[in-house]
């Protein structure tokens, strides 16, 4: 019953508070524990056993440390654990935030290029100073559908399968994977074991995202275009929940960009190359809401009917 009510708790923080920056976060930690570790480890010989043992150890320290919170908080009061418990959740989803900024990236094309350009850089990797209007749009599309599983579904996921030391470990697996998992001069080494632990941990989420995206837009005919486009991705997991996207709004994802200074040709999701329009942004938001608020529908079911089991038996 308290995962049940964790989730219910994390779940309408996240919807109605989103990402203050009054608010410490979780996240910002772990991100300095990164950039303390690297500072000390990325250099000289064996940078791929540094950042390996790097990884292991702050995904260990983030699940521990959650049993730890939740065991405390328990001891003060039950009611407490719950609440912590969905809190600690909350900071592990960041679907609000994702809307929000995904939005504001059209609101700011709308008064200027530059405007829409240095908005977009909040949202993505790639270098946005060349990017014309259609690629900036396809970019906020694109990273929307892909953050809903980083951001939303794997959250959830392993908060399903661990409870909230699960969903905290993978934060820490997604964050490590967007600060050194990157295949350039600097972290290919010693980024590398990261990122293959984020495609791991991403491997299901991902594919659960696309179904469930299908699926709230009645689209489950499209399922076998899915599994043919999502191969034309770059990554083993972002080509589900980007294809699944392409293949509802009838566009074309993709194509080359700049990312760290390197030119990277990325093979095109989609075949419609129409212009992306005001409401597709509109037609994305809906999308992941309802995938987000299906999920957590999905959840709280096994979780209550789990509960009625342990009462009845």
């Amino acid at each position: 019953m308290e995962a049940y009510l964790i989730l219910i708790i994390a779940f309408l923080l996240d919807a109605f508070l989103g990402d203050p920056t009054w608010l410490p976060h979780l996240i910002v930690g772990y991100g300095k524990l990164i950039s303390f570790g690297t500072k000390r480890l990325n250099h000289g010989n064996r940078r791929f056993l540094k950042g390996a043992l790097l990884s292991i150890v702050l995904v260990a320290l983030a699940y521990c440390s959650g049993i730890l919170l939740l065991e405390f908080s328990y001891y003060q009061s039950y009611v407490l654990e719950i609440i912590f418990g969905g809190i600690l959740l909350f900071y592990c989803l960041a679907n609000k935030t994702l809307i929000e900024e995904g939005k504001a990236v059209f609101v700011a094309l709308e008064k200027s290029l530059a405007d829409g350009r240095k908005q977009i850089a909040r949202i993505v990797g790639r270098d946005t100073s060349e990017l014309n209007e259609q690629q900036i749009r396809i970019a906020t599309l694109e990273s929307l559908s892909e953050n809903l599983s980083d951001g939303v579904i794997a959250p959830l996921f392993y908060f399903a399968v661990f409870g909230v030391p699960g969903a905290m470990a993978y934060k820490m697996v997604n964050t490590l994977d967007s600060m050194i998992g990157y295949r350039n001069e600097k972290y290919e080494q010693f980024g590398k074991f990261a990122a293959k632990f984020d495609d791991v941990a991403n491997f299901i989420p991902a594919r659960i995202t696309a179904f469930l995206m299908l699926t709230v837009t009645n689209n489950l005919s499209q399922f076998s275009n899915l599994l043919r486009e999502a191969k034309n991705h770059t990554s083993p997991n972002a080509g589900y929940p980007e294809a699944a996207l392409a293949l509802i709004l009838d566009c074309r994802f993709g194509g080359p960009n700049t990312y760290h200074g390197k030119i990277i040709n990325k093979p095109t999701i989609g075949s419609n190359d129409r212009i992306i329009e005001l409401q597709d942004i509109d037609r994305t938001v809906k999308i992941n809401w309802s995938v987000s608020i299906f999920a957590a529908i999905i959840i709280a079911t096994m979780f209550l009917d789990q509960w009625t089991a342990d009462i009845l038996y």
